[in-house]
């Protein structure tokens, strides 16, 4: 990608940016404003990626407070075990736990999902918020663009490793859950289906944008996929806004700059920017519907071309080839 390219990628991801965050602004002075009160969660059991720190740490303990068993899937052990201590102790639930995965190797993904089904627990909600944002140039473990292999290929073979358990655990009027974390830095997204790893060129910019439209994609695919085998189970899009988190360490320094000096009054926190993916994965609202993108609890439009079948479909073989699992919609569509 030339530097004229990768700078006009940067400047769509930043304009986005700062529209979400004028957006945020402007909401938060409307009349009337107050977090939802949602219904309490007993013998339901949540698994959130990246829940150690913030979106997804606030999303494992609002839905621990809510009654939910929460395990916690991440790579690092060391926080993990400070998360799991301080969100019983702030929620009185003991039923917090921590299974490693690590998103970047679909060998661990693997055993992730082997530990949890040795449990023999149900699973009502799956959050898929692990991600990366904007890192340099890397690979994954199985060789794939770091941003496409963590953000989007992880959740996707964790989200079909998963299905059957979700599957079993879902009931009419009672539906399990499947939430991914996108962003609206989607909508500047393009789906580069020449080049997923974006090998030919590289920008940080373009390759996040890419992987939170590959997401959308993928949900709406998902969500075609479960209605079609009258599964009780819905997928769904949450979108978090600006958030206040360490994942801008790798963002230009300007930006970095702004968030250490305004992010206070600018960005969401990671409890205001949870909310979403709680309301989406609890709220009676949204019982037997998928194929939402949630925005500040309201559904919303994604990308246009978000909604295109023949690219879900494309986006969707390609993503079983790369994972090694079966195109189970070639039997279904």
């Amino acid at each position: 990608m030339s530097l004229l390219s990768a700078a006009r990628a940067a400047l769509r991801v930043y304009a986005v940016g700062a529209a979400v965050v004028v957006a945020q602004l402007l909401r938060r002075r409307l009349p009337g404003f107050a977090e939802p009160v949602f219904p309490r969660q007993l013998e339901r059991v949540a698994i959130v990626t990246g829940g150690t720190d913030g979106i997804g740490y606030a999303t494992a303990k609002h839905l621990a407070r809510l009654g939910m068993h929460v395990i916690i899937g991440g790579n690092n052990e060391g926080k993990a075990e400070e998360a799991v201590r301080k969100i019983r102790e702030e929620t009185l639930n003991d039923k917090v736990e921590f299974l490693y995965c690590d998103l970047a190797s679909m060998r661990s993904i693997q055993q992730f999902v082997q530990r949890f089904k040795m449990k023999k627990i149900p699973l009502h909600v799956l959050v898929n918020n692990a991600g990366v944002m904007m890192v340099p140039q890397g690979t994954t473990e199985d060789g794939f663009e770091e941003h496409f292999g963590v953000n989007y290929l992880g959740h996707f073979l964790l989200t079909n490793l998963l299905l059957d358990t979700l599957r079993e655990s879902g009931a009419p009027g009672c539906s399990a859950r499947v939430v991914t974390v996108s962003s609206a830095t989607h909508y500047v997204g393009e789906l580069n289906l020449d080049d997923l790893q974006s090998s030919s060129s590289y920008s940080a910019h373009a390759a996040y944008a890419q992987s939170k439209l590959a997401l959308v994609l993928f949900t709406y695919r998902l969500q075609a996929l479960l209605e079609a085998t009258g599964s009780a189970v819905t997928a769904n899009v949450a979108d978090p806004g600006v958030v206040d988190t360490d994942l801008y360490r790798h963002v230009f320094w300007g930006t970095r700059l702004i968030k250490k000096l305004f992010g206070w009054c600018l960005f969401k926190t990671p409890d205001e920017g949870a909310r979403t993916s709680v309301y989406a994965a609890v709220t009676p609202a949204l019982e037997g519907r998928g194929g939402c993108y949630l925005y500040n609890e309201k559904e919303t439009k994604s990308l246009g071309v978000t909604y295109d079948l023949e690219l879900q479909r494309e986006l969707w073989a390609r993503s079983c080839q790369m994972t090694g699992i079966a195109d189970v919609t070639q039997e279904v569509f």
